[in-house]
């Protein structure tokens, strides 16, 4: 088999892909003067709908700022983010708040379940803080397809992590969010309930039509992407389509200038 080609840059969208997500000019600099720091430099991006995106690059490349800022978790200095019709940037705190309850899904390394609730009250939890309705036939889909129906009346402490991070998923899933963004999301776990998160995580895409893009150090995680971009200096500098372990590391090593 062929290993896929690295190429410079963002791979703009096909034509024919509707673009779930999307940043223009997106800039984030911490600190001022000479200890200024350009966590993400002027990204551009489009993420199509309906497919698994992986952002991979060294420690400090700030792929997890940018990751943040897609989510409405952070504000940029400069710059639009766009999900649907809406510019999160350009939303007031109020707004950002209505807006990515409802439209964005987020999926934490450490979880995040709140540990008193039972998993299906932290499955349904952002549909009582958004003022969403409960979809009965939406919950039994999520339900069987992570296969979580013996983790609804217990609570986290009462779960392996595998379980509890297919709680969460259901919790990101459960507004039918335009996107979601995932950091690490398999960092906390085995090997095992890796590849079992990951696999769901693309059957949402393929099968759902969510749009995810996820963030992971792990070069086989990354594999289970449609595309991964590769992230330096804060700058999407080239990207993968069809990724393999093997060709996510010729990447990343073309990425430090390292030749093996």
């Amino acid at each position: 088999m062929d290993t896929p080609e690295v190429t410079g840059g963002e791979q703009p969208a096909s034509a024919s892909a509707p673009v779930a997500l999307a940043s223009r000019g997106l800039t984030k600099t911490y600190g001022a003067g000479d200890a200024a720091v350009t966590a993400v430099d002027h990204v551009d991006l489009d993420i199509p709908g309906a497919t698994l995106t992986a952002i991979m690059g060294p420690s400090g490349s700030g792929k997890t700022t940018l990751v943040h800022l897609l989510a409405g978790l952070d504000r940029p200095d400069s710059g639009d983010v766009w999900v649907g019709e809406d510019n999160l940037a350009a939303l007031s705190d109020k707004q950002l708040a209505r807006v990515r309850g409802r439209v964005v899904g987020f999926v934490f390394q450490g979880f995040n379940l709140i540990q008193t609730m039972t998993g299906r009250d932290n499955i349904q939890l952002p549909l009582r803080l958004n003022g969403l309705a409960h979809d009965k036939d939406w919950m039994a889909t999520l339900v069987d397809m992570l296969g979580i129906d013996r983790e609804l009346d217990r609570r986290p402490y009462e779960m392996s992590g595998g379980q509890q991070q297919r709680v969460a998923i259901a919790r990101a899933l459960i507004t039918r969010p335009r996107v979601v963004l995932a950091d690490e999301p398999t960092g906390n776990l085995d090997t095992h309930a890796s590849a079992e998160i990951l696999s769901h995580l693309r059957v949402s895409c393929r099968e759902l039509g969510q749009s995810v893009v996820m963030v992971t150090h792990d070069p086989t995680a990354a594999s289970y992407a449609s595309r991964v971009l590769l992230f330096a200096d804060g700058r999407v500098e080239g990207h993968i389509t069809d990724p393999s372990p093997e060709a996510v590391l010729a990447g990343l090593d073309a990425l430090a200038g390292v030749e093996r």
